[in-house]
């Protein structure tokens, strides 16, 4: 007797997802990236680390991006708030050339990137304030978006005082504070222990659900890719390239049940198989280590 479970495809949608999808994209276009491909020059070698790159987010939409180690998910977000150059291609933000950095994208990071000698609330201030804000509004604002991303209490508090789930959620207020037409998180749950992160995943798609945001999030991590997105970009490596993009079938809104759901495990099975195509195959680099594991200390006793 046969009793394995059979998954649905991921590309499976109920009526409800299906109907999400269609006003998703009748919505405007904020952000278009079009044959985008980024070089780096070296002295011995020139290496291509994107190569042309497609894709389209709407209004309000909430994009993951994943891949294997190497594929440039770093390189692309950096790439997309202006922080690096591309080769070629554009990067379009509503229809306007994306040159540099701009207040009209926030940028997460992995790291907490806090001035450690401003308070909570000046380091949210720091941006206003940058862009000719007057103090007092600037503080009204920054006072705002810490209530809303529940820290209004440590508004005087330091970083160092803060848990890192706490500093992040810094970050992301003072990210939103300018009002950006996109929100670029680069990892920014990566550091954490694995019940802040879950915590973490919670306050941004509540964040989310409660303000005018468009989110392109970069991740490594399946399950958080699949339960935060609408849909998910996946690279492959060497060079960065699109793979597929999936509109991820899960119902909204999601909870803890939803990890063990059909369609969360259908779109799992995918994304492993897209991103690990052949486990049989070793890289080299297993190749050259396996055979010659040395063994550094004198075991009496195998653990197998």
């Amino acid at each position: 007797m046969n009793n394995e479970i059979k998954l649905p495809s991921y590309l499976e949608q109920s009526d409800a997802v299906r109907s999400r999808f269609d006003r998703i994209n009748q919505r405007e276009i904020i952000l278009e990236v079009r044959n985008l491909c980024k070089h780096f020059a070296s002295k011995h070698s020139n290496v291509e680390a994107l190569r042309n790159i497609n894709f389209k987010i709407h209004r309000r939409e909430f994009v993951c991006v994943i891949g294997p180690s190497g594929c440039g998910k770093s390189t692309l977000v950096r790439t997309l708030a202006g922080l690096e150059g591309h080769s070629s291609g554009e990067v379009l933000l509503d229809d306007k050339p994306v040159q540099g950095p701009g207040q009209d994208r926030g940028m997460v990071f992995q790291g907490y990137s806090l001035f450690p000698w401003l308070t909570v609330k000046r380091n949210v201030m720091f941006g206003p304030e940058m862009n000719g804000h007057a103090r007092d509004e600037a503080e009204r604002d920054a006072l705002l978006w810490l209530d809303l991303v529940g820290l209004g209490k440590f508004a005087n508090a330091y970083p160092h005082q803060l848990s890192g789930g706490m500093r992040q959620r810094v970050a992301i207020a003072r990210a939103l504070v300018n009002q950006p037409r996109i929100l670029l998180m680069d990892e920014p749950f990566g550091a954490l222990d694995a019940m802040t992160r879950a915590k973490m995943q919670t306050h941004l798609l509540d964040i989310w659900r409660n303000i005018d945001i468009t989110v392109l999030f970069i991740t490594h991590d399946l399950d958080e890719a699949i339960y935060l997105a609408d849909r998910i970009l996946v690279l492959k490596a060497h060079p960065g390239e699109v793979q597929e993009i999936i509109e991820v079938p899960v119902p909204r809104t999601r909870g803890p049940v939803s990890l063990t759901s059909p369609e969360f495990l259908a779109t799992k099975a995918r994304l492993e198989k897209l991103i690990h195509p052949d486990e049989a195959q070793e890289s080299e680099e297993d190749e050259v280590v396996k055979p010659h594991m040395i063994r550094f200390t004198n075991v009496t006793d195998n653990v197998d």
